[in-house]
C-alpha cells in the first residue's frame, strides 16, 4: 500500500482586509504598492472569539460533509497549528470531541508554520505506511492576525487566518487511478529563530520577565517580529537547493513535474523563486490574491483551488514545498489522484 491525498477542504474567515484599508494608515503605501510587494488584495481575519480550532472544525466539517469520509473512520488526528487553544491540554484531543471522532483515534498538535503542511504529510505517510492508521485527519489552522499590531505593516500585509482539512489515506497501486506522497526531504536551521518569532506567551518569556526590572518587563500582548529581508535571502538560498535535493532524491527532472505549489509566502517572493528555478509560469501554482499567507493552509488551499479551475489535473505529478519560520523547510513529491476531490 501506498499513501494519497483523498480530499481537502478548507475554511476563510468573513472579515476582509483589504489593502485600500491598509495604505490609509501609512502615507508610504498606497495599494498598489501593496500588491505589487505582496500578490495579495485581501486577507481574512478571523472575528473576536473565534479560534484556530473554532476554524479547524469548520473545515472538517465541510470534508465530512463532502462524503468521502466519515467521523467514525478516522484513526489519526494531526493538528498544526502555532496558535493553540491553551498550551494543554492538547488542542487535538480537544477537536476529537467536538468532530466525534472515536476515542480510538490517535491525536497530537505540532507546533510548526509555513513548512507544517508537507512536515504533516510525511507523518500521516509514517502512519499508514507503518500499519498505524488508514484515514488520517490532517488540519492545518492559524491566527497568526493574533499576534499583529493594527500599525504593524510590516506583517499585517501579508498575513491572513485560515484552516484546511486534509483526509491522507492508504492507497492500492493497483488500482489505476491511485495516489502517491513522497519520498520526503527536511531541513531545520535553529539559527533563523530569531528573524520570525513571537518571544511573549510561553515560558521564555515568564524567565526573562523574572530577572527583568519592573521598567523592563513589556505588559503588552504577544507581538509578531519578522525580519524580512533575513527571511527573503533564507528563502531564495534554501529553496532551490531543497528542490535540487528532492528531484535527486527522486530522479526526477524539472521538466518531468507537471505542477509546483509552493508555501504561499507572498507574490514577490514567489516569482523570484519561479523565475530563479527557471519554472514555466503556467506549472507554477499561485493562489493567494484573496486571503493573504496563510501559514500552514497555504498549501492545502492552493492545492484545492488549482483543482477547482482545472490547473491541475488527474495524474500530474506535484512538486510541493514548505519553508518559513524555525527556519524550517521541507519537500515531497505527490502523485495526484483528486477522485475524491470535486
Amino acid at each position: 500500500m501506498s499513501t494519497r491525498i483523498a480530499a481537502i477542504e478548507y475554511t476563510l474567515p468573513g472579515e476582509l482586509l483589504g489593502n485600500e484599508t491598509l495604505a490609509a494608515l501609512s502615507d508610504r503605501w498606497t495599494p498598489e504598492r501593496i500588491r505589487a510587494k505582496t500578490g495579495i488584495d485581501t486577507r481574512r481575519i478571523a472575528p473576536k472569539g473565534t479560534s484556530s480550532a473554532d476554524l479547524a472544525v469548520e473545515a472538517a466539517t465541510k470534508l465530512f460533509e463532502s462524503s468521502v469520509v466519515s467521523p467514525e473512520d478516522v484513526d489519526f488526528i494531526l493538528l498544526c497549528t502555532q496558535t493553540p487553544e491553551y498550551f494543554l491540554p492538547t488542542t487535538a484531543c480537544l477537536l476529537q470531541e467536538r468532530l466525534g471522532i472515536p476515542t480510538t483515534a490517535g491525536a497530537l498538535d505540532f507546533n510548526l508554520g509555513c513548512s507544517g503542511f508537507i512536515y504533516g504529510l510525511g507523518l500521516a505517510h509514517g502512519l499508514i505506511e507503518s500499519g498505524q492508521a488508514n484515514n488520517v485527519l490532517l488540519l492545518t489552522a492559524e491566527t497568526y492576525t493574533r499576534f499583529i499590531g493594527d500599525l504593524d505593516l510590516n506583517v499585517r500585509t501579508i498575513f491572513g487566518d485560515a484552516a484546511a482539512a486534509t483526509l491522507v489515506q492508504s492507497s492500492d497501486p493497483a488500482d489505476a487511478n491511485h495516489g502517491e506522497i513522497g519520498p520526503f526531504v527536511y531541513g531545520t536551521d535553529g539559527r533563523g529563530a530569531e528573524n520570525l518569532i513571537v518571544r511573549k506567551g510561553a515560558f521564555r518569556a515568564v524567565a526573562d520577565a523574572s530577572e527583568a526590572t519592573d521598567e523592563a518587563v513589556d505588559s503588552g500582548p504577544p507581538r509578531l517580529f519578522m525580519d524580512g529581508p533575513e527571511i527573503f535571502v533564507f528563502t531564495l538560498t534554501t529553496v532551490p537547493q531543497l528542490v535540487e535535493t528532492i528531484l535527486t532524491r527522486t530522479g526526477l527532472s524539472l521538466d518531468e513535474i507537471d505542477r509546483f505549489v509552493f508555501h504561499q509566502a507572498n507574490g514577490h517572493m514567489l516569482e523570484h523563486l519561479r523565475s530563479k528555478l527557471d519554472i514555466p509560469p503556467e506549472k507554477f501554482v499561485v493562489e493567494m490574491s484573496d486571503c493573504g499567507n496563510t501559514v500552514s493552509s497555504t498549501i492545502p488551499i492552493a492545492l484545492k483551488r488549482a483543482t477547482e479551475s482545472g490547473q491541475i489535473q488527474p495524474g500530474q505529478r506535484l512538486l510541493l514545498v514548505g519553508f518559513g519560520v524555525g527556519y524550517s523547510w521541507g519537500a515531497t513529491v505527490v502523485r495526484w489522484n483528486p477522485a475524491a476531490i470535486e
